[in-house]
């Protein structure tokens, strides 16, 4: 199925949780929907993916070039990388998106939200300070952009999180989320943390533990 807004692809029937993925700079909706039938879930495990188009807009680092973005990147260091309000923005956008599942008869316990690289640093803001009681977060090849989300955070602090990282990543170095998890940790939360031998990607390996994180959620 696919929004204007949105790609949808079902694992089943009858989903009774949904997993929000927000893709990469300069990518849209469809970029994980492969992904799916790759996870090659139980057959009991039945979901929706919805996977949104971020915005279209000028990103500074890529010479002001307009681009599906969920925020602005104004540099290449982890400090001053990320332009906040359009963390904010999207982060509403996800919000959003969580109310439509509960409306459409989702528990917010059976609501993940997942991103990877800039969509990554949306959904851990998201999953931080969002006032729904989602079922976990899924950070892939990211970190935390907005630097006092731990200390701010309003979510439980028994929310599972699921964070991997390449170790040869050229784009979003390793450390800055591993430094990520650890302030997760320091403030309260676990961190089922993974590296793997690759760059800016997602690899084999890396699918098939996210297919075990997810089962064992929705178990």
């Amino acid at each position: 199925m696919q929004t204007r807004d949105t790609v949808e692809v079902l694992t089943g029937e009858h989903p009774d949780g949904s997993v929000i993925w927000l893709h990469g700079l300069g990518a849209d909706g469809h970029d994980f929907e492969a992904i799916v039938p790759e996870l090659r879930l139980p057959a009991s495990v039945e979901l929706r993916f919805v996977f949104p188009h971020a915005p279209v807009r000028p990103v500074t680092i890529n010479g002001g070039m307009a681009m599906r973005a969920w925020y602005d990147i104004l540099s290449f260091d982890s400090e001053s990388r990320a332009d906040e309000n359009g963390i904010r923005e999207s982060s509403a956008i996800l919000e959003g998106l969580i109310a439509r599942e509960v409306e459409r008869g989702i528990q917010p316990r059976k609501i993940i939200i997942a991103g990877f690289s800039q969509g990554g640093a949306v959904a851990i803001h998201t999953a931080l300070q969002t006032q729904h009681d989602i079922g976990g977060l899924m950070a892939l090849s990211t970190y935390m952009a907005m630097p006092d989300d731990a200390e701010n955070a309003t979510s439980r602090r028994d929310l599972p999180i699921f964070m991997a990282h390449g170790s040869f990543d050229p784009v979003l170095r390793m450390e800055w989320g591993r430094a990520s998890a650890d302030k997760l940790i320091e403030t309260g939360y676990s961190v089922d943390w993974h590296e793997y031998p690759m760059a800016h990607a997602v690899c084999p390996q890396e699918i098939a533990d996210i297919s075990q994180w997810l089962s064992a959620i929705y178990s």
